[in-house]
């Protein structure tokens, strides 16, 4: 069985415009890979709100879901986000982005690691959520990470009907296009069959 921890804000949560229980991305991209025959076990560590220097609404910071989450036999650790992070200097983003994939490469040695920058819906994100973006493509590149860049992809841009009425969140059709979009990036990342 592949044990897959994934680290992340509202965006992997869920919340009220979508995403909740099994509506949520990683619900639904766990049953994607299932139904390519691919064993996978999810353990999801999401806090809305939370970012790598911004603590979420239950006064986690991504480092704490983390520690909470990766388990030493993880095959891959995923970080989706953050655009909570908006307000952190970059030099102490950095930092922090540092230190929580540190801990998780130690807590989960063997394992890949994929870190999913900030997706963004519109075509001009703001210049504090590019400072982000590169900031964790940085780190990643550090850690030895794939890093995959939702707003240079574009991900939700001119797609409205993908993210909830107060312009953020996605909803539950939203987190099902996460799902086709994530799904096949960890299932790339797994160790092969036999």
């Amino acid at each position: 069985m592949n044990r897959v921890a994934v680290i992340g804000d509202s965006y992997t949560a869920g919340g009220e415009f979508g995403g909740l229980g099994r509506k949520a991305w990683t619900a639904r991209a766990w049953e994607a890979l299932a139904r390519q025959r691919i064993p996978l076990t999810l353990d999801v560590g999401a806090e809305g709100g939370a970012g790598y220097g911004t603590r979420g609404e239950n006064g986690s910071l991504f480092e704490d879901l983390a520690a909470r989450t990766v388990k030493a036999d993880d095959v891959l650790v995923v970080f989706f986000g953050s655009r909570n992070d908006q307000g952190v200097h970059p030099a102490q983003l950095s930092i922090l982005v540092y230190g929580a994939f540190q801990l998780a490469r130690r807590m989960a040695p063997k394992a890949s690691f994929l870190v999913i920058g900030p997706p963004w819906p519109t075509a001009d994100p703001p210049p504090a959520v590019l400072q982000i973006r590169d900031t964790l493509r940085y780190q990643a590149g550090v850690a030895g990470a794939t890093f995959v860049d939702p707003i240079a992809e574009g991900w939700f841009v001119g797609r409205p009907e993908l993210i909830g009425a107060d312009g953020v969140h996605p909803t539950d059709a939203g987190h099902q296009y996460l799902a086709d979009k994530i799904a096949p990036l960890i299932g790339a990342r797994l160790p092969a069959r036999l």
